[in-house]
């Protein structure tokens, strides 16, 4: 990412906002969705970013980075993949009552451990120390929130995002254990079934986030949805072991 710092990207003081999202870099460009540089991290502009699309992304040491993908990824509640694999042991471990669901109580926990938790096929991380920060004041004025999963009474896994209106921004993930992020992630689908989120936002395009429902769609449909979501009434941030039935009543 550091050759993004060579482009010619508009730069923000402190004071200027952000450019629409549709004119970041196109397909053809060296990083294509770069839309501007600079700025800062405060909670006014994090949300008037995910409110029109956009969002920061950077290494630490690098300037803040902004980016609307084309195409963009996103996750709609009702195409989630539950696979045979993870619905056997959720059903196993409701009926023994072994695992329990986490909202909005361990958030520094959470960021630190999608910072901090390896994965495979990935060095470094991008949630450094300025963006953990950020995203604490987020948490702090009720824009993010996370997400983690326990079984035995040991964390497994978790997410953090951002949730705006009907819409959530989905962050990061991590896992401790095998399937310990996809039972959080299990988890926030059942939730935003439950309270009719209109869209998970996964940003990027991976075969993983593909392989649990996720579809890339075009930026302009991204935007469109974003606009109309983010005035509608926002989910219920709690969950009780019940909700699981929105995942598929046969958990329970």
């Amino acid at each position: 990412m550091s050759h993004a710092l060579e482009l010619d990207l508009p730069w923000l003081e402190s004071h200027q906002p952000l450019p629409p999202a549709q004119q970041a870099w196109p397909e053809h460009a060296p990083y294509p969705g770069l839309l501007a540089a600079g700025g800062d991290l405060s909670v006014a502009r994090l949300v008037d970013a995910y409110s029109r699309g956009i969002f920061p992304w950077f290494s630490e040491g690098e300037p803040i980075l902004w980016w609307s993908t084309d195409p963009r990824m996103v996750l709609a509640p009702h195409d989630f993949k539950l696979h045979t694999s993870l619905r056997k042991q959720l059903k196993t471990l409701l009926r023994e009552q072994r695992v329990h669901i986490e909202i909005d109580t361990h958030f520094t926990d959470v960021i630190t451990a999608c910072a901090d938790v390896a994965r495979q096929d990935q060095t470094g991380t991008w949630i450094g120390p300025s963006m953990q920060l950020a995203y604490s004041a987020m948490f702090e004025a009720g824009y993010a929130h996370c997400i983690s999963a326990w079984v035995d009474g040991v964390c497994v896994g978790g997410l953090y995002g951002i949730n705006i209106g009907s819409m959530v921004f989905g962050e990061s993930m991590f896992s401790l254990a095998p399937n310990g992020s996809k039972i959080a992630l299990a988890a926030l689908v059942a939730l935003s079934r439950r309270d009719r989120v209109a869209l998970i936002d996964c940003q990027q395009v991976t075969s993983h986030l593909a392989s649990l429902g996720g579809t890339p769609i075009a930026r302009s449909a991204f935007l469109n949805t974003v606009e109309q979501a983010c005035s509608q009434p926002a989910p219920t941030w709690v969950f009780q072991t019940s909700d699981w039935q929105y995942l598929d009543k046969r958990l329970l």
